[in-house]
């Protein structure tokens, strides 16, 4: 398997983990801040963690940063300033590349968007969820409709040429008119980027415990096919589950999708990291809670995993096959070492049920295979493989 240094692309994520308040369906590793922000304490822990990472990645280009949370927004632009000068100094940063900033329109002002713009983030993040004051309270979001629309003015205003909306559907007692209403309002900002994805109730979320009154199936898929066709017609093109773009795809999550390598800094952050050397596929998990992270005697990673190659195929599938295109069928190969023959009869199998392409070059589902996809990816579990 080749791995010369840009063979496979390198990404950064940097998780923040505080938010103003915990939104009751969200399972991301966040907590709510309570006191001070530790803002100088973190940002030196994110650079030590990431020094400490550097020979996994010598040598290696970095194509992208997404800075995810939690509320990154929280954060100064002076904090972050310091947090990517130093990753300038310690990484080889491509120029061009994507530096994308979650930002939450509750805690959006517009002198700190400015900011942000100037210290060199070129993408945001927006996260909407909707556009509906009746909808966002019984989300437990922080702001309103007014903040929304306020927060994209302010992007907009402070230079932001390439920036996505949030979008939830699916919300508790919404109605199809209501959800594509919401759409529309988004559509109507003129975003390079929407991520638009169905309300889900996670375990450990208070959604789970106190589940919400939500709309029945049928109202939900009527939604959702309504909603893709207003989105195809007003030119967003539809390239992963819950990704649209009109021309300007996220470069950093295209990665994730094509199984490349992603490193990984923050408390609760996760990694993918192709060892030049031994080939082997590292995964790295970070300990969750900021004060145990920013324990300097815990030394930051909770767990490092070398992936089990028998579930290489399933990975890989499981992200390339939630792309619309699909991928080359040459970076399978590439991307995780195993030769074509290890998945050919569940290809071939897939391609007898009408869900896959011809493989001979691209990897894709067919329109039925993408309605059916937790399907044609159960095909490349291990038991399936052997």
């Amino acid at each position: 398997m080749n791995t010369s240094v840009d063979t496979i692309p390198l990404s950064l994520y940097i998780h923040f983990p505080w938010c103003v308040k915990k939104c009751p369906y969200c399972d991301f590793n966040s907590h709510t801040l309570k006191e001070g922000l530790p803002e100088q304490e973190y940002i030196q822990a994110l650079l030590n963690n990431l020094e400490q990472h550097l020979p996994l990645i010598w040598g290696r280009r970095i194509i992208s940063i997404f800075m995810g949370g939690g509320t990154p927004s929280l954060f100064s632009s002076q904090a972050l300033e310091t947090l990517l000068q130093g990753i300038r100094a310690l990484t080889v940063l491509l120029p061009e590349a994507e530096i994308t900033l979650e930002a939450n329109p509750g805690t959006a002002e517009m002198q700190r968007f400015k900011e942000y713009r100037e210290i060199g983030i070129n993408r945001l993040s927006l996260g909407i969820q909707s556009f509906n004051d009746k909808h966002l309270k019984k989300l437990g979001r922080i702001h309103g409709k007014d903040e929304a629309l306020r927060a994209i003015d302010y992007t907009k205003n402070a230079g932001f040429t390439n920036f996505n909306l949030d979008l939830m559907f699916g919300l508790p007692e919404q109605t199809p008119e209501e959800g594509l209403a919401d759409l529309q309002t988004a559509i109507n900002a003129d975003p390079t980027h929407l991520s638009w994805y169905e309300l889900t109730l996670e375990p450990n979320t208070a959604f789970w415990l106190q589940p919400p009154p939500l709309p029945k199936e049928e109202d939900i898929l009527t939604l959702q096919e309504k909603g893709q066709a207003l989105l195809k017609a007003q030119g967003f093109n539809q390239y992963e589950v819950s990704a649209y773009s009109r021309n300007r795809p996220c470069r950093h999550n295209l990665n994730y999708w094509e199984f490349g390598d992603y490193l990984a800094i923050g408390a609760g952050a996760h990694a993918k990291i192709t060892n030049q050397s031994t080939k082997e596929i590292l995964r790295l998990a970070h300990f969750r809670h900021p004060k145990q992270y920013m324990d300097l005697s815990l030394n930051f990673v909770q767990s490092s995993t070398p992936v089990d190659k028998n579930q290489l195929a399933f990975e890989f599938m499981l992200n390339a096959l939630r792309l619309k295109e699909g991928v080359p069928t040459a970076s399978f190969k590439a991307r995780t070492g195993l030769e074509l023959e290890t998945i050919i009869s569940q290809l071939k199998h897939a391609q007898q049920q009408g869900w896959i392409a011809p493989f001979d070059k691209q990897i894709s589902t067919t329109e039925k295979g993408y309605q059916f996809l937790n399907d044609v990816v159960e095909l490349f579990l291990p038991s399936e493989c052997a």
